[in-house]
C-alpha cells in the first residue's frame, strides 16, 4: 500500500498585467465583432429596401414576395379606377394598406383617422 498523495495541479493566478492585456484584448474583439455586424447589416438593408416616388419606402423585387408574406408589402400597386366595396375585397386583391390621396382610398374605409385605410391587423 501507497500513502503517496495524488499530484494535484494548483491553479496559477495571473498576474495583473496579463489580466489587464487579456481583459482588453476580448473588449477590442467584442468591438470589432458589433462593428462587422452593423455594417454588414446596414449594407444588406441599405441594399432591400429603396425609395419610390412619392418618398415611401419601397421593398426590392427579390425581398417581395417574402414581404407580402409577412404583411410588410403590398402585392399590388393602387391602379386608377380602384374601387373597393370594401377592406376585405382591397386585401383580396392585394392593394392593401391603401394611404390617402391613392385611387381607391375613400374615408369612410379609414377608421382611426389617420390617411391610411385597410391596416394591416396587428
Amino acid at each position: 500500500m501507497s500513502f503517496k498523495k495524488p499530484f494535484r495541479a494548483v491553479p496559477i493566478k495571473l498576474g495583473e498585467r496579463y489580466r489587464r492585456e487579456q481583459q482588453r484584448s476580448e473588449r477590442i474583439a467584442a468591438v470589432r465583432f458589433l462593428g462587422i455586424a452593423a455594417a454588414l447589416g446596414a449594407f444588406i438593408g441599405i441594399g432591400t429596401v429603396a425609395i419610390d416616388q412619392d418618398g415611401r419606402t419601397a421593398i426590392t423585387s427579390a425581398l417581395k414576395p417574402v414581404a407580402v408574406q409577412a404583411g410588410l408589402a403590398r402585392a399590388r400597386q393602387p391602379q386608377p379606377g380602384d374601387r373597393w366595396g370594401g377592406c376585405n375585397d382591397a386585401r383580396a386583391a392585394g392593394t392593401a394598406p391603401i394611404y390617402s390621396g391613392e385611387p381607391g382610398y375613400r374615408e369612410d374605409m379609414d377608421g382611426d383617422g389617420d390617411g391610411v385605410a385597410c391596416e394591416p391587423y396587428r
